[in-house]
């Protein structure tokens, strides 16, 4: 793991380069680290046994393209081969193939008889790892040698014989369609009895075919190995673990044989055990049984009374009660951490929100004429709707659009309080300027209708500035619906934790005064507890980010369009300010 130096592997593989540098870095040290490049980094196996052939090392460890190579307890250096000179050099993978005689040397037959002396040396050197060949190999070896020169740096892998194999075969089959080839994937299962590899031809000029959807297909019904996919051909090989039909047709036969054994010896081992008397057991019961668990019960075990089981059972109900209070505790403080962080977002966007005073100058109609209005602005098909958002300063802004064309404009609100209606109906009243005409119960909900006035100008910013944008808007309906809902848990998780104290209490302290039962009593002892469950709340837990609650509450949005809304969507205190105005 230490090692830092390293010899890189170039794309040509372990070559005679390669080599000799490893046998240099191994004079000096027992490990040599290797790092390889382009296609023997994507096939490390084919690295692995190329890297211990050539060198006769041991492969200690190996991590992606990088290995480590031991050298051995008795490793010796190969040999050299002899220049001319005298002086002794490694040969490279260029100085093997070519054989330069002396020019300074006057003699010609001294020349020829060193060539012969280096071609020697250059013979053992590529023979140096040829101890464990047979006769026949080194036979073989040494007719390659006097041919000429080898070349000993290739690294070819069988994929690429076995596709040379089939460069030069004729097409099996002829291919014309993407799909549906179960008869063919029989017929190439029958050939690989006889053939290593099968070619297909890819029919050409065949509208919406396509050769991948074709190899992956006979791919996956053959099982076997893709060599070469192009536009004109397809190359599977059957692979290693192909067997032939009638071997295959052995092993099965040979597979049920075994299972037939096993079968009857199961059989004959189970009539054994019934036929087995109790005599041979020695008054023991079988192994593994009821029997035998109920026998060394009455022996060794040690019988529970009935007060112990009632003790069990009451410690194991008493157990499940507590998990479940400690549940409602941890869910409390999480609802009350949720409150607040709801409260702190409602402040934040009403501060952004600042109420119009009512004009001191108001208009006043007769009855004549609000009944006039009233029986208008019901005729009329034109309305403003008020969602949930309440009022914010597009609807004030749809208010004056409506009024540059007709005199009476139209709301309809679904709030299901009347007293709701009104705040909101006073609200739109101050910020607009207009004149509330009537209140009626629609089919739709409460329609609002607002007369503009006899002295209606519209103002020269008909989108106030001090009401709330159409987005902080449902922010704000959004966080005071959560802020009802949550509230509403926590009243019913604290009339939970109160029902579980007293029911604890009339069950476990029946000894104790008889104030204890009193209403006042327990209610003051939930306080205590609640404020300690309140101090054990993780202060760490209020510091959060304000923009990630308002992207929270805008993710909700469309779910909050099909619920029901159980309050009112104007703010509570500006709904008192209104009164108080009034």
């Amino acid at each position: 793991m230490t090692l830092r130096d390293r010899i890189t592997v170039p794309k040509a593989g372990v070559t005679l380069a390669v080599t000799e540098k490893i046998h240099d870095a191994w004079r000096k040290s027992e490990l040599v680290r290797l790092k390889f490049h382009e296609d023997l980094a994507h096939d490390m196996r084919t690295a692995h046994e190329l890297v211990e052939r050539r060198t006769g090392g041991l492969i200690i460890w190996r991590s992606g393209s990088v290995m480590v190579v031991y050298r051995g307890s008795n490793y010796k250096r190969p040999l050299k081969s002899q220049t001319l000179d005298g002086t002794s050099s490694t040969l490279n993978g260029e100085d093997s193939t070519l054989f330069i005689p002396d020019a300074s040397s006057p003699a010609e037959d001294n020349q020829g008889k060193d060539l012969n002396a280096q071609r020697e040396s250059a013979a053992r050197l590529n023979m140096q790892n040829t101890d464990d060949m047979s006769e026949e190999n080194l036979e073989f070896n040494q007719m390659l040698d006097g041919l000429g020169p080898r070349f000993v740096d290739w690294w070819g892998t069988e994929l690429t014989n076995l596709r040379k194999l089939a460069r030069n075969l004729p097409c099996h089959f002829a291919l014309g369609r993407n799909r549906h080839h179960q008869g063919l994937a029989a017929s190439i299962v029958k050939l690989w009895e006889n053939s290593l590899v099968v070619k297909i031809a890819v029919k050409r000029g065949i509208q919406n075919t396509n050769n991948k959807l074709m190899a992956e297909e006979i791919k996956n019904l053959t099982g076997g190995t893709l060599l070469l996919r192009n536009k004109y051909y397809i190359v599977i090989y059957r692979g290693k673990d192909f067997l032939p039909t009638s071997v295959a047709a052995a092993l099965a036969e040979r597979e049920e044989l075994t299972k037939d054994n096993q079968n009857v010896e199961e059989q004959r081992r189970y009539i054994s055990i019934a036929n087995s008397t109790d005599d041979g057991l020695d008054g023991h019961a079988l192994a593994g049984t009821l029997a035998e668990f109920q026998e060394a019960q009455a022996r060794w075990g040690r019988e529970v009374t009935a007060k112990e089981q009632e003790e069990m059972k009451e410690a194991s109900s008493r157990s499940v009660k507590e998990k479940l209070f400690k549940r409602l505790e941890h869910k409390l403080s999480i609802a009350q951490a949720k409150i607040h962080r709801a409260e702190r977002l409602l402040s934040k966007i009403e501060a952004s929100m600042v109420l119009a005073n009512p004009s001191d100058d108001r208009e006043i109609i007769t009855d004549e004429e609000k009944s006039v209005f009233r029986r208008i602005g019901l005729r009329l098909k034109a309305y403003l709707p008020v969602g949930i958002r309440g009022v914010f300063d597009g609807v004030i802004e749809n208010m004056h659009l409506h009024w540059k064309h007709r005199e009476v404009v139209k709301l309809i609100t679904k709030q299901k309080t009347l007293t709701f209606v009104q705040e909101t109906a006073r609200l739109l009243e101050y910020e607009s300027g207009g004149i509330l005409v009537a209140i009626e119960r629609v089919p739709k909900g409460y329609a609002l209708i607002f007369y503009r006035g006899k002295n209606y100008r519209r103002p020269i910013n008909i989108r106030p500035r001090n009401l709330l944008t159409k987005a902080k808007a449902l922010k704000r309906a959004v966080a005071m619906q959560r802020h009802e809902a949550l509230s509403q848990h926590i009243a019913q998780l604290e009339s939970n934790i109160r029902q579980m104290k007293m029911d604890w209490y009339g069950i476990e302290d029946d000894d104790e005064d008889d104030d204890e039962d009193d209403e006042d009593n327990s209610d003051s002892e939930y306080k205590d507890n609640a404020a300690v469950t309140s101090a054990s709340y993780n202060e760490e837990q209020d510091d959060f980010d304000e923009s990630s609650d308002e992207d929270e509450y805008d993710s909700r949005v469309l779910f909050l369009f099909g619920v029901e809304i159980a309050m009112n969507p104007l703010d509570i205190l500006g709904a008192k300010r209104i009164a108080d105005r009034a």
